[in-house]
């Protein structure tokens, strides 16, 4: 017969070969060290920027300065639900509405724009040329953004990689938005604005598919 193993011996065999873990920082704080990057992102693109045109653009109207507030908050708000979602037993369910009424802001605040009969100050109506720079700028930025976000999500574990991928690619897209305010001297579009949401949906669409698959296998 086998010999009888208590259960302290049984934890002792299983703990035995058992290496110590980092703690992860809080959620918050990590979110917070992501948005840091990104505002030292803006402080650099600001000393090329016109500041003037900038204020010019934003406060001609509420649309331009409510829009660029709906993608900064998109960002920050999405940022948090990404690292909230990726730690078993945080709710990130009440970010991720935040998120989400945070981009209807900034979707339905730039729809507005395309109905004003006036133009902006410092401003011009976009050219094709200048709308695929746009999509270009959205997709460049947003690329390296996102994936420093899922690197840092690397050692956590979400239970929904899918859309933990996907407020991280979310996050992404609203600070790379936020950042082209800065370049950005159009007039409202839709066809600019249609870009916009391309160059947001493919983001969030290869975050979700890559970045979730990444997250779950790990």
């Amino acid at each position: 017969m086998s010999e009888h193993i208590g259960p302290a011996q049984l934890i002792a065999s299983l703990a035995g070969d058992l290496r110590p873990v980092r703690r992860l920082r809080p959620p918050m704080a990590r979110a917070l060290a992501w948005v840091a990057v990104v505002a030292v992102a803006a402080v650099l693109a600001s000393q090329a920027a016109d500041l003037h045109s900038v204020r010019e653009r934003l406060f001609g109207a509420a649309d331009m300065w409510l829009a660029a507030a709906g993608s900064a908050l998109t960002a920050i708000f999405a940022a948090i639900a990404a690292f909230q979602l990726s730690v078993p037993g945080r709710s990130g369910r009440r970010w991720v509405a935040l998120s989400l009424a945070a981009m209807l802001l900034w979707v339905g605040a730039s729809g507005m724009g395309c109905l004003r009969a006036w133009s902006l100050p410092m401003a011009h109506d976009p050219s094709m040329g200048e709308e695929r720079d746009c999509l270009y700028f959205i997709l460049g930025v947003s690329a390296p953004l996102t994936a420093l976000m899922l690197v840092m999500l690397r050692r956590a574990f979400p239970l929904w990689p899918s859309l933990t991928a996907g407020m991280a690619g979310l996050s992404g897209a609203g600070a790379s938005a936020s950042l082209l305010t800065f370049f950005h001297p159009f007039n409202p579009a839709a066809t600019d604005i249609a870009m916009h949401a391309l160059a947001v949906g493919v983001v969030i669409g290869l975050s979700r598919v890559l970045g979730g698959g990444w997250l779950g296998r790990r």
